[in-house]
């Protein structure tokens, strides 16, 4: 169960750093960045603060995501080494 829910998130982790670049191949090809810039690139409301607060977001999502797997892996851990103790 614990592996299972790690391997979830090392997958939500590789989606969210994914994210920029799938942003960018959206916007060259004349998108919206999903949502990003409404009108594309030339038209977008905040065009200097819209990249660096998504990085600030994705980084801190990443992080909490790092955190979160660790903290499963000493659990996991914790567990393994509790079942294969030897008792007298």
């Amino acid at each position: 169960m614990i592996r299972a829910l790690i391997v979830f998130l090392g997958a939500v982790a590789v989606g969210i750093a994914a994210i920029p670049v799938l942003v960018m191949i959206d916007l060259l090809g004349d998108g919206t960045g999903f949502g990003l810039c409404p009108g594309g690139l030339e038209s977008c409301a905040k065009p200097y603060s819209t990249g660096p607060e998504m990085a600030v977001i994705l980084t801190l999502s990443l992080f909490l995501i790092v955190f979160a797997m660790r903290l499963l892996m000493k659990l996991a851990r914790r567990l393994q080494d509790d079942t294969y103790q030897v008792t007298q």
